[in-house]
């Protein structure tokens, strides 16, 4: 099993869908990664030389935030708004939607869930 960023992708797979499982890797950034290689997309993990796995290995450090950083970077930035008192830090304070979407009904995930609320007593 080849470990790349940290993370032991799968070997039976297809290297362009072997590298989505790296956080912060997705399919158009792994087809950039094997074009820019040279490796052609459709050959397993397993069929890969040490060489190959080495080489995608180093573009991946040298040019992408992936994995640990790539969270840490997001959280930062959550943390800054929220520092910042902004409205989309409030947002996140509050634990409710960011983008604009409604709340009157809705937003359960971001909500979580529901509470009940006594109905009118007789």
């Amino acid at each position: 099993m080849a470990r790349i960023a940290g993370v032991n992708i799968p070997t039976n797979k297809r290297v362009e869908i072997a590298l989505t499982y790296i956080h912060g890797i997705g399919n158009t950034k792994a087809k950039e990664i094997t074009a820019k290689l040279g490796i052609e997309p459709q050959r397993r993990v397993q069929d890969l030389t040490d060489q190959e796995v080495l080489q995608i290995r180093e573009s991946i450090d040298a040019g992408y935030t992936v994995e640990g950083d790539l969270r840490r970077q997001v959280a930062m930035n959550i943390k800054r708004l929220m520092d910042l008192a902004s409205y989309r830090g409030l947002r996140h304070r509050k634990g409710l939607p960011v983008r604009g979407q409604r709340t009157h009904t809705n937003a359960r995930t971001r909500k979580g869930k529901a509470k009940p609320i006594a109905g009118k007593k007789k």
